[in-house]
């Protein structure tokens, strides 16, 4: 097609103003046409049709599966730019293989994310969440005995992807040893991050804190194990801001029963939330929060003026920044 690239944004309508803001969609329509109204994908679904003129497909929470069907009924997309995370769900097969360009936000929802685990971690390492339920049993300031000082401390990262990096160069500099484990990390990266790359083994067995920012995986799912959990030394603190099932949830509960030293803080369980007879619900050494980690409210415009950057990028024929690289689909989130 020729002229002035045509674009058209699909997603659920409920987060699309927090993506979408009146400043970001101003910007888009600078560098092509946005096509209105936009839609979600039900609405695309009933009329298939909406995408033969358009060459770029915007999306968020909600988008539509960009597989045979809906590819057969936009004969001219190049590219799919995804306000939000993981694409796995959203780019089938069809899609790579037709050689569509996908752009992911997940870049940007790293920050929020990181920004949570560094405050957990730093609260953890002091021992506050200890303290908090030693205070609560004693109701005396006595308590404030189980609390300590953060410089000294191990902190152990499982992954040194987008997150884990971002949370290292937050706690760069704070007095903590910090090591991290990660098969994929090249070790002058990680000693440019301060961090010392380990066995996953080593980690457990030594870190004050683990924080876990691995993607959900084949490979990962149920890989923090009872085993894993043993070995970690007394009164430390487990971390989950990634996803839910890369623990073992039973084993979690059978270790955090035989040591109520353990602090678990999970800000992500297997089920969201988990179900009303979970012991977790129980266990006054795990502290649950409901996936507050990452983009929420107006955190969510980050996202949407990635998109419009690399969508200006993409416009003019400039290397884009997030490209998602399909070769690398079977490591990251």
């Amino acid at each position: 097609m020729g002229g002035r690239i045509r674009a058209r944004l699909v997603m659920e309508e409920r987060r699309r103003g927090d993506v979408y803001p009146e400043d970001v969609l101003a910007g888009i329509d600078a560098a092509v046409t946005l096509v209105r109204p936009f839609l979600t994908a039900e609405e695309l679904a009933a009329q298939p049709d909406a995408l033969a003129d358009v060459e770029v497909l915007l999306t968020g929470w909600g988008a539509p599966v960009v597989d045979a069907r809906l590819l057969e009924h936009a004969p001219h997309l190049r590219a799919v730019l995804h306000g939000a995370g993981s694409v796995k769900h959203l780019i089938s097969p069809d899609a790579w293989r037709r050689g569509i360009t996908v752009v992911s936000a997940a870049a940007a929802n790293a920050d929020p994310v990181a920004e949570i685990a560094a405050a957990q971690i730093v609260l953890a390492a002091r021992g506050v969440h200890a303290a908090r339920r030693r205070y609560r049993a004693e109701r005396r300031r006595a308590a404030a005995d189980a609390a300590s000082g953060a410089r000294g401390r191990t902190v152990g990262l499982v992954a040194l992807g987008e997150i884990g990096r971002r949370v290292a160069e937050r706690l760069r500099g704070s007095g903590f040893r910090l090591v991290a484990a990660d098969p994929f990390a090249q070790s002058e990266d990680a000693a440019a991050l301060g961090v010392e790359l380990v066995e996953l083994d080593e980690l457990f067995a030594i870190a004050d804190v683990v924080s876990l920012h691995a993607p959900l995986l084949d490979a990962t799912t149920g890989m923090i194990d009872a085993r894993l959990l043993r070995r970690m030394p007394e009164r430390a603190t487990l971390v989950n801001t990634a996803r839910g099932a890369l623990i073992r949830e039973e084993d979690l509960i059978e270790v955090w029963r035989e040591r109520p030293d353990l602090t678990a803080l999970l800000d992500v369980t297997v089920d969201e939330p988990p179900r009303a007879d979970s012991p977790l619900w129980g266990l006054e050494n795990v502290e649950l929060t409901p996936h507050v980690a990452g983009s929420m409210g107006e955190d969510r415009a980050a996202m949407g003026r990635l998109v419009a950057e690399e969508l200006a990028r993409f416009a003019t024929g400039q290397p884009l920044r997030h490209r998602v690289d399909p070769a690398a689909l079977d490591r990251i989130a």
